[in-house]
């Protein structure tokens, strides 16, 4: 198979992206401690995180509406690498809170124009694979990087950890300037029209069934640990390896997920969708069996990251004269989705109803997913998307 440079080169920045919003949550104990705060207060440097991608996404699209892909590539990640450094050096809460919401606000311009970017380089009919190949830097940042930063964190200190993944943003500059072309706009930007696209329906209807998605998976993922400790009984390993075993699942998943959107846009969706129910349905009910959770967490995170690359390809698709502003912010839906997952999976566990229920919320948030999936193909103006990515 012949190597993709530019691809490879955006995918190592996705893992950098993923590495440093997700390893703090295996640091929260350290970096609580270290800097005298609760491990509550702590964890708002992950939600706050989570906003930065949110309000950065537009922001930094719109602002640099014009510059050359290359180069706003190259600056959002000199923007990671300077946030990530605020963060190593930082000796304040306070502090180390500006460098994460200065570091956020590369997240969704880099994978909403590096996913543009690599729909541009690559032949229709490898377009959602194409975005797949980007994303796949951001599971194998779950897989190894983030529970390598926290071993690193948690061993040699936290700022060593913030140290390490700004030297993979310095890396990733070097990787965009070396191998993609300068990519200069053909046409000048109007802003006014990224914003008019970005009021289309069916963008809205597909940013949306983002956020449903990133709900569904996160409303279960957020609370994994307490769910394996509490009813499955696990011990530390066997919770890190079903950590792990959940990062090859969203691998596996990515590039199926990308394979087959190919393919079947939204018969991927569809199928994914179907899956992520059944297997929440079963985790609910067979959740305190170590033997049958095993297959269901891979399986799971297969099913619920499946859906990732077709959602992007759709989106980039329905956006297709502007598509800049709307592919950023479905960064921004993706991580808003987090955020909501979170709170509806906490929502269930404050009423008292039991850890089995949020697997059954998370179920019932892909059921919402799927019928939106299901409407939007019956839309009359997307009759045509099957062949999305060859067209």
């Amino acid at each position: 198979m012949k190597i993709n440079f530019p691809l490879m080169a955006l995918a190592i920045g996705a893992f950098g992206i993923g590495v440093t919003e997700f390893s703090p949550m295996g640091m929260l104990p350290v970096i609580a401690g270290d800097l005298g705060v609760s491990i509550p207060t702590a964890g708002m440097l992950i939600s706050a995180y989570a906003f930065g991608v949110l309000i950065g996404a537009p922001i930094m699209t719109l602002l640099f509406a014009n510059m050359p892909r290359r180069r706003l590539l190259v600056l959002s990640m000199g923007i990671f690498t300077v946030g990530n450094l605020i963060s190593a050096l930082a000796d304040s809460y306070s502090a180390l809170m500006i460098g994460r919401i200065v570091t956020s606000f590369n997240h969704g311009v880099f994978f909403g124009v590096g996913a543009v970017v690599a729909t541009n380089i690559v032949q229709p009919n490898k377009r959602a694979g194409a975005v797949a190949a980007i994303f796949s830097g951001l599971t194998i940042a779950t897989i190894g990087g983030v529970p390598l930063a926290s071993f690193i964190g948690t061993t040699f200190g936290w700022r060593n950890a913030f140290f390490g993944i700004a030297a993979i943003g310095l890396v990733t500059m070097v990787a965009l300037r070396l191998s993609l072309p300068p990519l200069v706009n053909k046409d000048r930007a109007n802003i006014r029209n990224e914003l008019a696209v970005l009021g289309k329906g069916p963008v809205l209807a597909a940013l949306l069934l983002t956020v449903v998605g990133a709900s569904s998976m996160f409303t279960v993922f957020t609370y994994i640990v307490p769910i394996l400790q509490q009813e499955t009984h696990a011990s530390t390993t066997f919770v890190t390896a079903m950590l792990v075993l959940y990062g090859a699942g969203l691998a596996v998943g990515n590039i199926l997920g990308g394979r087959f959107a190919d393919r079947s846009l939204y018969g991927t969706l569809i199928v994914s969708l179907i899956a992520v129910i059944l297997l929440l349905v079963i985790f609910a009910v067979t959740m305190s069996s170590s033997i049958i959770v095993v297959p269901l967490i891979f399986l799971w995170g297969i099913a619920s990251f499946a859906v990732v690359p077709p959602l992007q390809s759709l989106v980039v698709h329905e956006a297709s004269e502007a598509p800049n502003l709307a592919s950023a912010m479905n960064i921004g839906a993706f991580n808003l989705g987090n955020a909501l997952g979170a709170a509806l999976g906490g929502g269930v566990i404050s009423a008292g109803l039991g850890l089995p229920s949020v697997a059954l919320a998370g179920a019932g948030t892909a059921v919402l997913g799927l019928l939106m999936v299901l409407l939007l193909k019956r839309s009359p103006s997307n009759q045509g998307n099957e062949q999305v990515t060859s067209s």
